[in-house]
């Protein structure tokens, strides 16, 4: 039994590195960090993400619970899996970053920024997650699911976003976050810096980013939210069939613009606490700074992420279209 939380949470490794259960053999690849590899053939190799930002503790509960159950035999595992916890310093700390927001630091950013705790984490993932997709058979399928929580509450509670790619979208992801009862897509529209962009430009994984509600603090989650994610998640482990969708249709957005803080005193034109996918139609103000006011030029857009305080040079926000 390895309780990846319980050691992540004490700073503690486990007693040996590796081991192996009657389905699978287990790997400790530092802290935070653990490899299983079913002992029969698989087709599917898969890194399974959370807690990139420390204070996101729902869906590190949530695979906290899914590794308990693999060793306790309570569920099958059919696929490669790496299971990561993102940012141990912050997570045993309860805040999003130490510095500076380390899913924006992949595809080599954190090589930009001055050495800390977080730049060598981001480094030790980059590597790990690139020995772990290079090691496994060369024919099965790559998937990355990074799971988070939003900051602010949304109007559209669970949703899930692509990094930017030219080839198309891989069909068995979208029908597994279809499955997850999620209620939106969100489409990138540019290169970025974050753990899924990595994962699905250099290894041309199958990538997204979940968000699974509001940040709360060990303890206050009701996981039972994201109960629909949870079984996703573990029919995948299980190469079981996927459950069927008990929501509406999902809607899909894909991001026209981004919002950046150019100066002090930059202002978003909402409420502190306003939702995400909060909405603006054309003409109406959405952001004010001395270098010029963004406006909406769509008939209707929503924001999402919207975050005054972030530092200046960064995007405080998403501007999205509907895709209908």
């Amino acid at each position: 039994m390895v309780d990846l939380l319980a050691l992540t949470l004490a700073q503690q490794a486990p007693e040996q590195m590796k081991g192996e259960t009657v389905e699978f053999t287990w790997q400790w690849l530092g802290e935070g960090l653990l490899q299983c590899t079913p002992k029969t053939a698989y087709r599917k190799t898969m890194v399974l993400s959370a807690g990139i930002h420390g204070n996101e503790t729902a869906p590190i509960e949530l695979l906290s619970h899914i590794i308990n159950d693999l060793f306790a035999q309570h569920l099958k595992l059919a696929v490669r899996v790496l299971f990561v916890l993102g940012n141990p310093k912050a997570i045993r700390q309860g805040v999003r970053y130490l510095e500076n927001d380390m899913n924006r630091m992949f595809c080599g950013a954190y090589q930009q920024l001055a050495r800390d705790d977080e730049t060598h984490r981001a480094a030790q993932l980059e590597q790990c997650t690139s020995e772990f997709f290079e090691q496994s058979q060369s024919e099965a399928q790559r998937y990355h699911y990074d799971l988070h929580t939003a900051i602010r509450a949304s109007l559209l509670p669970v949703f899930a976003l692509f990094p930017y790619q030219t080839q198309p979208y891989d069909d068995f992801l979208i029908q597994s976050l279809n499955a997850a009862d999620l209620d939106a897509l969100v489409y990138h529209n540019a290169v970025g810096k974050t753990f899924t962009h990595f994962t699905a430009e250099r290894f041309q994984a199958a990538s997204s980013t979940l968000e699974l509600g509001k940040a709360k603090p060990f303890g206050q989650n009701d996981l039972s939210e994201f109960a629909s994610t949870d079984q996703m998640l573990r029919a995948v482990l299980a190469e079981q069939i996927l459950p069927v969708r008990a929501k509406h249709t999902i809607r899909q957005f894909k991001v026209i613009d981004s919002i950046l803080k150019q100066s002090d005193d930059f202002q978003l034109q909402l409420n502190a606490d306003a939702p995400n996918f909060s909405t603006f139609q054309k003409g109406e103000v959405i952001a004010t700074q001395q270098v010029s006011n963004y406006v909406a030029n769509d008939q209707q857009v929503w924001i999402l992420f919207p975050n005054p305080n972030v530092k200046t040079g960064l995007r405080a926000g998403l501007i999205l279209k509907e895709i209908k």
